[in-house]
């Protein structure tokens, strides 16, 4: 496989994170209008599951590159004739692509890929990674706080289904940052460290919410949205419990009145929407080191 992929966090030191959070604000900054020396590179966007944020933001990123991007559409592809993910990327490997942008339900895909040679960038695995997602996570912090050491976060909700979750913690951790998991008790991971979500608010310095994904089979018996605003969710109670300067996260789509109440998503505390513009910084960031160019 391409040792320059990105699949999972744990593809990444602590350093090489640094390095890319650098590259992506970079971006922002004195190299806004940096393209790929290598013009018109071909890049697949390959996404068997739906996606808003990703999906755009890896496009726009391609774009801004000077790349030339294909959106593949698994219904209309051979797929629905029974061929396997490796012939897929492969086939887009073999009639010229120089990279490919992959988004699969299934946790690890990417252990199918070992002889495709071309970069893939994990776009989401099921409930086992999301490291771009991370990385813009990171980033959004970063700018905040301008260091993870001794950095206090919480992450709330479906834990137990969220490859949001998995790859904040392998990245947190490695930087230094206190990590701890709230949420319903049928949804914790073993090795998640929990903490009570109303203690979690007055100690943490980021309150990251994640939503509750019916799509993998999460379910609350009984349970209404607003019970669960109340239970499990950030509301107005926990958020004045919150820190002055704490910030609140989602990786979205959120779902507004039930992990976070509705005119908190764009609260003064809220960067959510700086989340997706960060996305857009760090996908650029991912993509130029793909193609093998050395950090600005």
């Amino acid at each position: 496989m391409n040792k320059n992929s990105l699949l999972s966090m744990q593809d990444l030191s602590a350093e090489q994170i640094l390095s890319v959070l650098g590259d992506a604000k970079s971006f922002n900054s004195s190299h806004k209008d940096w393209q790929l020396p290598k013009h018109n590179a071909l890049v697949a966007n390959l996404f068997f599951e739906a996606s808003t944020r990703t999906h755009f933001s890896f496009e726009s990123a391609e774009y801004q590159l000077g790349c030339k991007v294909a959106d593949f559409n698994a219904s209309t592809s051979s797929v629905t004739k029974g061929e396997s993910l490796y012939d897929t990327v492969k086939t887009f490997e073999a009639i010229g692509y120089d990279a490919v942008v992959i988004r699969h339900p299934k946790d690890e895909y990417f252990k199918e890929l070992e002889n495709i040679n071309i970069p893939i960038l994990n776009a989401g695995d099921g409930a086992g990674n999301h490291p771009t997602q991370c990385l813009l996570d990171l980033l959004t912090m970063y700018d905040e706080f301008k260091d993870f050491k001794g950095l206090n976060v919480v992450i709330a909700g479906d834990i137990q289904h969220s490859r949001v979750a998995a790859s904040n913690k392998q990245a947190l951790e490695k930087l230094g940052a206190n990590v701890f998991f709230a949420g319903p008790e049928e949804w914790q991971r073993e090795g998640y460290p929990t903490m009570d979500f109303d203690e979690a608010c007055k100690w943490a310095d980021v309150v990251m919410m994640l939503r509750i994904q019916r799509e993998r089979g999460a379910s609350l018996a009984n349970m209404s949205d607003e019970e669960y605003l109340e239970k499990y969710g950030l509301n107005d109670r926990r958020y004045q419990m919150m820190k002055e300067n704490a910030i609140i996260m989602h990786p979205a789509p959120v779902n507004r009145g039930v992990e976070i109440a509705d005119h908190l998503v764009e609260a003064k505390k809220s960067r959510i929407f700086k989340q997706m513009s960060n996305g857009v910084l760090v996908r650029k960031a991912v993509i130029k080191r793909a193609f093998g160019y050395e950090p600005f």
